[in-house]
Parts: structure tokens; C-alpha cells; sequence
């Protein structure tokens, strides 16, 4: 198979908290494509004062990694595996509130990663929610043990 090939390849059918995942990469990409290509949205948008280093590179940095985890959310929720949304759900609930939180904290970026820090979290829960609640639609890939009972 064709590498294009194997990316379109997904279920016939996904369930809600796969498509949630992808949207939320969409989501993600876009937002990480905004900043790669215009670093200066944190002082239009969030009112952050200007650079007065090297930050705008620094933004553009985190505008591709933000790009990079937006890519993997949208192709890891199209597997339809139960199993790449409940590791999203985790590291954004308890790792990216953390980090973001602390690195506002200390003043760098402070309105624009607050923000961040509780939207995905926020966008988290909805995925473990909509997770929890059982696809009659989808395809199944597997039985988790937490099913069974």
C-alpha cells in the first residue's frame, strides 16, 4: 500500500469520541498553523507585550509542534482505537494543565497558555465522556476489560 494510501485508510464507521479526536486535531492544526505563520497573535489576541528576543521564533516553535499534535490527534482518531483517545484524555487532563500552568505562571505567554491549559482539559473531558458512552454505530476494534462488566 501507498503511504497516501495507508493515511486515508480508517473504519467504515468511527465512533463519536474518535470523530471528536480528529475534530479536535483539526482544531489543533489550525491553531498550531495560526501561530507558525503569525507569531504576533499573542499580542493582537491575548494583549501580550512585544517580543524582545528571539520569542517569535520561539512561538513558531511551538506553532509546529502544535501543528505536529494536531496531525497525530486527527490520523490517531480516525484509527478508530479506543485505546488513542483514553492516552489523549490522560495527557490532557493531567500533563498540559501542569506544564502550560507552570510556564504561565513564570510569565512567559501567561493569557495565551492559560487558555490553552483549561480548553484542553475541557476538550479532554468531553472525549473521556463521549469514550464512556457505548457506539452502537461504530467498528469495533476491541473489547476493553472496563466493558466486560
Amino acid at each position: 500500500m501507498s503511504l497516501i494510501a495507508d493515511l486515508l485508510q480508517r473504519p467504515e464507521k468511527l465512533s463519536a469520541a474518535s470523530r471528536f479526536t480528529s475534530a479536535c486535531g483539526v482544531f489543533y492544526m489550525l491553531s498550531g498553523l495560526g501561530l507558525l505563520l503569525w507569531p504576533d497573535v499573542f499580542q493582537v489576541i491575548y494583549r501580550e507585550p512585544p517580543f524582545a528576543g528571539h520569542e517569535r521564533s520561539l512561538a513558531r516553535v511551538m506553532g509546529m509542534l502544535l501543528t505536529i499534535i494536531g496531525w497525530f490527534y486527527f490520523f490517531g482518531g480516525r484509527t478508530g482505537g479506543r485505546q488513542f483517545v483514553a492516552a489523549s484524555v490522560l495527557d490532557r487532563i493531567v500533563f498540559v494543565p501542569i506544564v502550560l500552568g507552570t510556564v504561565a505562571m513564570s510569565g512567559a505567554f501567561p493569557r495565551a497558555l492559560f487558555v490553552f491549559a483549561v480548553v484542553d482539559p475541557v476538550l479532554a473531558i468531553v472525549a473521556w465522556r463521549l469514550l464512556s458512552k457505548p457506539d452502537v454505530d461504530a467498528t469495533p476494534t476491541h473489547e476493553s476489560s472496563d466493558r466486560k462488566a
